[in-house]
């Protein structure tokens, strides 16, 4: 009796957050997927109309807002990996060298503690010509550069870019150095002992034993990608015009400026489609190599 008890307790203590989570979740997914055929305005029309059930798509896939926040989606996914490059050459410069480990893994990881608006907004005053880099150069007598980026539609994602790699790479960093720290020290001896220069351990050595670190590294950052939101807000609100739009600005502008609900949701599915595209590969990516080692550690 007290063994069935034992096992039945935890169900039930966990029992609540299921249901929250079934309820919160999986049900405003499907709540939202449902949305997005029907030709809701501000408020809900659970009417579908058989005609033409994928307006709101037809609608979306023509609408040149929506390809440049995908396009903008293609060069944030690409710009923030920087992030793990930079996390990588942290966590190696510290792991080698020890003194100081605590200090430096605190000032990387501080950026981290900041909310994605506080950095935005701070990274505007960077960009500002009156306040920032650009007004200190001019100082200097350097007058011919021209550093403000944000108020110009080329070149303003790739400052959003370099704030959101500022503010993430301490997080990859710390996930690098934990990979790091679970490599053996008889490697790095060996590697010594046999006079292999030192870029070449990590191309060849380490940073292949380190694959599912990197593996995980994407995963999150994909997820963090396709979300983006506050940043972009806080830094250009979409601006100037449309060129920094991204797929999250699109869908809670579509619901709350223009007040379309339907397309709103329409919207936020090709999210959960283009989340799924790249999430479940790199999981599927993850679990096979896991597996692959597991069967090569038991042989």
């Amino acid at each position: 009796m007290n063994i069935r008890w034992s096992r039945i307790v935890p169900q039930l203590a966990l029992s609540p957050a299921v249901f929250l989570t079934l309820v919160a979740f999986v049900g405003s997914i499907i709540w939202t997927i449902y949305m997005s055929f029907t030709r809701s305005r501000r408020l809900p029309d659970y009417e579908i109309h058989w005609d033409r059930p994928f307006v709101q798509y037809e609608r979306l896939l023509g609408d040149k807002a929506w390809s440049i926040s995908l396009d903008n989606l293609i060069v944030l996914a690409f710009g923030s990996m920087i992030a793990i490059l930079v996390g990588f050459v942290l966590a190696a410069l510290i792991e080698r060298e020890k003194r100081g480990e605590d200090f430096f893994r605190t000032v990387f990881l501080y950026p981290l503690a900041v909310s994605l608006i506080v950095t935005g907004v701070a990274w505007r005053w960077v960009f500002n010509p009156q306040l920032g880099i650009e007004n200190f150069l001019h100082e200097l007598g350097l007058t011919w550069i021209d550093f403000n980026w944000l108020a110009d539609g080329e070149t303003a994602m790739y400052a959003i870019i370099l704030a959101s790699v500022w503010q993430s790479s301490g997080f990859y960093m710390a996930l690098m150095l934990a990979g790091l720290k679970g490599i053996s020290d008889e490697i790095w001896q060996a590697a010594r002992l046999d006079g292999v220069p030192l870029w070449r351990v990590y191309v060849e050595v380490i940073i292949p034993m380190m694959k599912f670190t990197f593996l995980t590294c994407a995963i999150l950052l994909s997820l963090g990608v396709i979300k983006a939101y506050d940043i972009v807000v806080a830094m250009t609100n979409g601006g100037p015009g449309q060129s920094t739009w991204v797929p999250a600005y699109f869908t809670i502008n579509a619901m709350t400026n223009k007040g379309n609900l339907g397309y709103a949701s329409a919207a936020a599915t090709m999210m959960l489609v283009i989340t799924l595209m790249v999430f479940l590969p790199l999981v599927l990516i993850t679990a096979w190599q896991q597996r692959r080692a597991k069967k090569g550690a038991d042989t």
